[in-house]
């Protein structure tokens, strides 16, 4: 089906095709992802899943105190995570504000990590309480930077509001504007959306407007990527995939710390999208700690006994 012979923009094409989503079971999706929780995998599946899980990593700092000393460190991790281990996998993107980009994309090249993406946080993250001549402005300051991916935030007063076509022309401005220069994640903040049915239609004004990415949350605020979020977001892609013909990732970002919460994290997208979406290009993890801990536990695969946390740097 080509979306454009039914959505053509203004609020009432979009009203009139959110109106047709069928709405979300919540005992059912709670159960599902409860359920999908409790799968175990063998020990081989395992050292893949953490391979896997390792190149999915959007490694992120967004800190008022963030420093270029510490960005560069982060840059030099996500690209080497274990330096002793040359087969570990490099991270899926770094991730920073836009005024770091520089210097992550400087450090980045200096030392041989041309490829790897960087993505800047924008359009007044994480409020997006700003104008949209300044969102734009933050948009293309990090592009000119040499940001790679732009991780926006949408306007959640305007969307709760009902103002359907205010959310889906902002996304699509910040689109025009990327271009073929950057990938847009365009992030729903799912906790303030109140309900599963929220976030499957801010799933899909996020998609019909453009994005490459749909994302759970800014990490700012609880709760964020919940596990029963995150299946009726991959609901969503699965689902768009077969009406658009068009796959859209999914970024999990906020409370995934361990290799546990990890692995349950790729259950949920080879289970509900299927195994094309298990490969970084469709679906990325945002954490800080996680890694550390990743790196932890491929250690105790390898070696069969836990490394002392000092073998890991502290982000």
């Amino acid at each position: 089906m080509n979306t454009s012979t039914i959505i053509d923009g203004s609020e009432a094409s979009l009203k009139n095709f959110l109106r047709t989503l069928p709405g979300v079971d919540q005992v059912g999706a709670e159960a599902r992802a409860a359920m999908l929780a409790t799968r175990s995998i063998k020990n081989a599946s395992k050292s893949y899943a953490i391979d896997l899980a390792i190149s999915m990593v959007d490694l992120t700092t967004l800190e008022g105190a963030d420093t270029p000393g510490k960005v560069r460190a982060l840059c030099s991790k996500g690209l080497r995570p274990d330096p002793t281990d040359p087969t570990v996998p490099r991270v899926g993107a770094i991730c920073v504000y836009n005024d770091m980009v520089s210097v992550a994309r400087q450090h980045l090249d200096s030392i041989g990590g041309q490829e790897l993406p960087i993505a800047a946080v924008t359009t007044a993250f994480p409020s997006g309480r700003a104008s949209m001549p300044v969102k734009i402005q933050d948009t293309e300051d990090a592009i000119e930077a040499g940001a790679t991916e732009i991780d926006m935030v949408i306007d959640r007063g305007a969307f709760l509001s009902g103002r359907y076509g205010e959310v889906f022309e902002e996304i699509k401005i910040i689109k025009n504007i990327c271009g073929e220069r950057a990938h847009l994640k365009v992030i729903l903040e799912t906790g303030e959306l109140v309900t599963y049915d929220n976030v499957r239609k801010a799933s899909y004004l996020a998609m019909l407007a453009g994005a490459d990415f749909i994302k759970t949350s800014t990490g700012k605020i609880s709760p964020a990527a919940t596990a029963p979020v995150v299946l009726v977001m991959l609901e969503a892609v699965r689902d768009f995939y077969t009406m658009a013909n068009v796959r859209i990732g999914v970024k999990a970002a906020g409370g995934i710390r361990t290799t546990k919460d990890a692995i349950k994290q790729l259950v949920l997208v080879n289970e509900t999208a299927g195994p094309e979406w298990l490969n970084p290009t469709l679906f990325r993890i945002g954490a800080s700690a996680l890694l550390n801990d990743l790196l932890m536990q491929r250690m105790k695969m390898r070696d069969g006994r836990y490394a002392s946390p000092n073998y890991v740097t502290i982000d």
